[in-house]
């Protein structure tokens, strides 16, 4: 038996990265942190990250343990992602970052 945390346990704390490297930066980063920060959000820690290697589709955000990633995320886009993911528990399907989620 692992002591190692693992995806599927409900006790992990989630942690947001945004990214905040020059071209996520040039995108907006800096107001989606702020917009991420803003709120309030039970047992989740927002962190501002270094380059997360997907530059020009940012703004980056990378939720764990969960491994999803979220590009092109707009300020007033995070709201829905709190709600729908991080607090109901269900990814925001349209804002998946097609690399490492792909439709269909």
């Amino acid at each position: 038996m692992s002591n190692f945390p693992t995806q599927n346990q409900p006790d992990t704390p989630k942690c947001v990265q945004v990214c905040q490297y020059r071209t996520c930066r040039k995108q907006g980063a800096a107001e989606v942190l702020a917009a991420f920060r803003a709120l309030s959000i039970p047992d989740v820690t927002v962190t501002a990250s270094g380059c997360l290697g997907q530059c020009g589709n940012g703004p980056m955000v990378l939720v764990l343990p969960d491994m999803v990633w979220y590009g092109r995320v707009q300020p007033q886009e995070v709201t829905r992602i709190v709600e729908q993911h991080l607090l109901g528990g269900q990814k925001v399907k349209h804002m998946l970052y097609y690399r490492f989620h792909p439709q269909g």
